[in-house]
């Protein structure tokens, strides 16, 4: 069993909202100052399912994969740390800022070239731009089935078995091997590696590879999508009191404002 977790490096997501910047002219994220670029929530999620998978059968290897700059071997050594067996990274000016189908294409072609794949794990979505399409994209790719949402993710006898997160309720959906599935939060928290997990994972193989090595022509991999503007909102709120002595007076008050206004 050779399970490949694909991972992505984004803006801490956990900053607080007026450390997010937008540069609207060049519509690209300003990376805040002093604060290191961390693995898509999701995605770690993604690689505690491998790693409860390979709990569960000492024989499985797990194989992180992440597409970016150098800087995105700091994301695939985590993985290795909580007991992947090996890393690539895919980095190459003719990956930076493609959209959801170009990632997917990449990152599809990566997995074709590792050769013996079964089992593809993402998360439901990156943190970042949210689309939550690039799974859906790489598995019509592989021409493989996927599995969306995955709460619980279990591997036996070439088949995939996967409690799936719906609005509502929980459903179980089966799918033969190969196949590519995203996971949620629901999952569970990924684990902490310790120290001595930290350190062997330095040790690790980290295999990098750039377009050329893909057999990928940079014309090829332009944007389907055309980002129009990026910009962070404006919320202009508004507060106003309502003048009282009691609270039936600041009720007729609030009423004789809304009237006013033709809300009632």
């Amino acid at each position: 069993m050779h399970i490949v977790v694909l991972v992505k490096q984004v803006p801490d997501w956990d900053i607080p909202p007026s450390s997010f910047k937008v540069d609207e002219a060049a519509k690209k994220v300003v990376p805040p100052q002093g604060v290191a670029p961390v693995t898509s929530q999701f995605d770690a999620i993604a690689a505690e399912a491998a790693m409860r998978i390979k709990d569960a059968d000492a024989t499985t290897k797990v194989t992180i994969m992440s597409m970016g700059a150098a800087t995105a071997r700091d994301v695939i050594k985590q993985g290795l740390a909580m007991g992947a067996d090996e890393g690539v990274l895919l980095t190459d000016a003719a990956f930076d800022d493609l959209d959801s189908y170009g990632a997917a294409t990449v990152l599809s072609t990566a997995v074709k070239k590792l050769g013996d794949v079964d089992l593809v794990l993402t998360g439901r979505q990156a943190v970042d731009w949210d689309s939550g399409v690039t799974p859906t994209l790489i598995a019509g790719m592989l021409g493989a089935p996927v599995i969306t949402f995955g709460k619980r993710v279990a591997v036996a006898g070439g088949t995939v078995t996967v409690e799936r997160v719906l609005p509502d309720s929980l459903e179980t959906v089966e799918a033969s091997l190969p196949a590519v599935v995203s996971v949620s939060n629901e999952l569970g928290e990924p684990r902490y590696p310790k120290l001595p997990q930290i350190m062997a994972a330095g040790k690790k193989q980290v295999t990098t590879w750039a377009a050329g090595d893909l057999g990928l022509d940079a014309g090829t991999l332009g944007q389907k999508l055309t980002l129009e503007a990026l910009y962070v909102p404006v919320v202009d709120t508004k507060v106003e009191i309502m003048a009282g002595d009691t609270p039936e007076e600041q009720a007729m008050a609030l009423a004789k404002r809304l009237q006013d206004a033709k809300l009632i």
